[in-house]
């Protein structure tokens, strides 16, 4: 039986929350979506990937994380370093899903280790369809890596 693949949204915006789980329930007939974990700040990503916190004993093991960088709490680039720096999931896809458009956030994003940085779009429509693409990309075709 395959495992259950799991994406993990970090995104402090409500409203972003709301159009990516749209978004992926639009998809739902590609077979893109399991489960959708979401958390809302940057430490309660690293507790959920980690096991702490809250989610003491349960740490997750996403195929992909969508991590936005403006985040409470812990910003995004400190939560994709730390991730980085872990030897639990150091090798964890990290997408960064953002409305920055600051160059200096993709350097800094691809210099600590990001697999993709997303912008993003606007217009709901090419939102729907950067999701599906990630979605297709990060679940059914790449290969993850072994989760220790």
């Amino acid at each position: 039986m395959e495992k259950k693949k799991v994406i993990l949204l970090v995104e402090d915006n409500p409203d972003d929350v709301d159009l990516t789980i749209r978004a992926f329930e639009k998809n739902k007939n590609l077979n893109i979506l399991n489960e959708l974990v979401v958390v809302r700040d940057g430490q309660e990503a690293l507790d959920c990937l980690l096991g702490a916190g809250k989610y003491a004993g349960s740490a997750i093991c996403p195929s992909v994380i969508l991590l936005d960088l403006k985040l409470p709490k812990v910003d995004g680039l400190e939560v994709l370093r730390r991730i980085r720096e872990n030897d639990r999931t150091r090798l964890f896809p990290v997408v960064i899903l953002t409305s920055s458009r600051q160059e200096e956030d993709l350097v800094k994003g691809y210099s600590l280790g990001a697999n993709s940085f997303v912008q993003k779009p606007v217009d709901f429509d090419k939102f729907l369809e950067a999701v599906r693409q990630l979605g297709l990309y990060w679940l059914l075709l790449n290969q993850p890596p072994p989760v220790k």
